[in-house]
């Protein structure tokens, strides 16, 4: 919907999906509104929303939505304040790799957002500033650097503010480096997140969205990995630490009604990617003619998923309010759903790949061959990732669908740019 910005004089575009919302609440009055949306597709609205948009000569207002309500002597028309329809969304993590390109797509559709970041140096802070220097362009965002694990500040946060939206992305990451450093994964990961959850439950929170992992799947060998499984052996303590987060989710939406959702990414890459990962180890060692690292001896297979996919995946759940499962039964209970408003979805490529052909990709976008030194699979890792995606397909109707040549030729073309190769 086209409109001034209360942020800003720039023009947005209000998603369709929020002129659904007003729609849908004028035909519980038997009321079936017209609307005149100039910027959103004809096609989408039908097709996602059950919107029929119309065309209307003479449309000028630029700060409302405009609904044209069938009477008997003709049409009334009248506005619904937008305020009413923008939603407000805390994103944790917002520096970081995913939290970063959430942010840019949340402010892309017309929602406010405010982000969080403790911007620690577990990778170069620089390329985390970076990052939010690209988000504070927006006039709809908004940035506090905090740390999870700071209830006051977290109080204060939620106090202070009426999020419709939360996004937990904030965690302590990285299997290899919980061996070293376990108590930052039990003060971001389990501390950091029972505050979320407390922030959630008396800020009257809508909808909770955090970042589980697919590390959970740890010794299960049964592909591909399903969130109907069970995970109750997990092979690191991230991946422990995500498991809890997910039972403690499960438990306030159990005890205060809380809509809670967990999302088990599966290795994510792409531009403005993590230090620490593969593409980008592998990718900077290539260039500077040094040989890089092939655990397991190169047989290992990743469910590489592409950063917009991931994206996309996330924005859509966003929407998609769980609801409690009817048909769950503690007799034989389902792991990926539940009788409280709580839901499990894995978001993976559903194609795992073998490590020796993403490296041979990598070579191929950059002209040169790698130097390998093979290892021994480290401590925490699995030798398979493979992602089933049927409940996101079903209830969201996305899959995610890059190729790893298309992903990271994305990656190589970014890498260059930014560090100036």
């Amino acid at each position: 919907m086209k409109f001034s910005s209360p942020f800003g004089d720039a023009r947005c575009l209000l998603p369709t999906r929020r002129v659904a919302v007003g729609a849908s609440q004028l035909r519980q009055f038997a009321i079936e509104p017209r609307i005149h949306d100039p910027l959103s597709n004809p096609h989408e609205a039908q097709q996602e929303y059950g919107i029929n948009l119309v065309q209307w000569q003479g449309l000028s207002s630029l700060d409302a939505l405009i609904l044209a309500v069938p009477l008997r002597s003709g049409y009334s028309t009248f506005k619904l304040n937008l305020l009413e329809f923008i939603v407000k969304v805390l994103v944790t993590g917002a520096a970081g790799f995913i939290g970063f390109h959430l942010c840019q797509r949340l402010l892309t559709r017309g929602d406010e957002v405010v982000g969080l970041d403790n911007l620690n140096d577990y990778y170069d802070v620089s390329l985390k500033k970076d990052r939010l220097a690209q988000l504070k362009q927006k006039s709809s965002f908004s940035f506090h650097k905090l740390d999870l694990a700071n209830q006051p500040g977290i109080a204060q946060l939620f106090a202070q503010n009426c999020f419709d939206v939360v996004v937990n992305l904030a965690a302590q990451a990285g299997v290899r480096y919980s061996l070293k450093n376990p108590h930052a994964y039990v003060d971001s990961n389990l501390v950091g997140f029972t505050n979320i959850l407390e922030g959630c439950r008396y800020g009257k929170v809508k909808h909770l969205v955090f970042a589980s992992s697919s590390s959970l799947y740890g010794a299960n060998t049964k592909i591909p990995f399903s969130v109907h499984h069970n995970v109750d052996y997990p092979v690191s303590l991230y991946a422990a630490t995500k498991k809890a987060n997910e039972l403690m989710a499960h438990t306030y939406s159990h005890l205060y009604g809380l809509p809670t959702t967990g999302l088990r990414f599966f290795t994510v890459y792409g531009p403005w990617g993590r230090p620490d990962m593969a593409l980008f180890l592998f990718t900077k060692a290539i260039l500077a003619r040094q040989a890089i690292e092939v655990f397991n001896y190169g047989k290992m297979q990743r469910d590489f998923t592409y950063i917009d996919d991931i994206v996309e995946g996330v924005v859509r759940v966003i929407d998609k309010v769980p609801q409690s499962n009817p048909q769950w039964s503690g007799n034989a209970p389902d792991p990926g759903t539940s009788n409280a408003p709580y839901k499990i979805y894995n978001i993976g490529n559903n194609n795992p790949v073998e490590l020796m052909d993403f490296i041979e990709a990598i070579e191929d976008c950059l002209g040169i061959k790698a130097e390998k030194k093979m290892l021994s699979i480290q401590p925490g890792d699995v030798p398979v990732t493979y992602a089933d995606v049927e409940d996101l397909v079903r209830d969201v109707g996305f899959k995610p669908k890059t190729t790893i040549q298309v992903g990271i030729e994305r990656f190589v073309k970014w890498y260059r740019d930014y560090y100036f190769i």
